[in-house]
């Protein structure tokens, strides 16, 4: 079975359905026309499909982490040092500790990097980025353990006002 063309060039087309997967991904549903909500449904499927498979495929690995020391304001500390040719200047005191980490084993990586091939880069409102692939396999996965494939569900709705054009709303299950 053929892709749909949807109207637009390759290139606009790809672009279009990775915005759509990526918000349908991070709001759990899209109000779109149905022959997208059809595409999109494809791809949303085979992304969490690939999720729930990889989901528990990581390990728990200590590593060292160097982090500025910070004061009770939360400052970084700074101390002064004489450099070689006799200047003094602050230096950004730092610490050493260890933390516990996920560490993806290398399907798991792959399953990720197909993920974010298939979805946008994402920032939340204060500008810092929101880990999509993480919410899949952490947040979505879970939820379809036991479910074989049908993720998704296409509602649809009345026909868009102007154009007539058939309307759906696209879900997470």
């Amino acid at each position: 079975m053929a892709n749909r063309k949807l109207g637009r060039t390759t290139d606009i087309r790809m672009s279009m359905l990775k915005t759509l997967t990526t918000d349908l991904i991070m709001y759990g549903q899209i109000k779109t026309t149905e022959a997208r909500a059809k595409e999109v449904k494809k791809i949303a499927d085979s992304i969490i499909a690939l999720a729930v498979k990889e989901k528990d495929n990581f390990e728990m690995v200590d590593v060292k982490v160097v982090k500025a020391k910070l004061d009770s304001k939360g400052n970084k500390m700074t101390e002064l040092v004489k450099s070689k040719n006799g200047k003094e200047y602050l230096r950004v005191v730092k610490e050493e500790t260890t933390e516990s980490r996920q560490k993806d084993m290398p399907s798991r990586l792959n399953a990720r990097r197909i993920i974010m091939n298939k979805i946008n880069k994402v920032k939340d409102e204060n500008g810092k980025n929101i880990d999509l692939p993480s919410k899949l396999f952490n947040e979505i996965a879970p939820k379809y353990v036991d479910v074989k494939g049908g993720y998704t569900r296409i509602v649809k709705m009345e026909p868009r006002r102007g154009d007539n054009s058939p309307m759906a709303v696209l879900k997470l299950v």
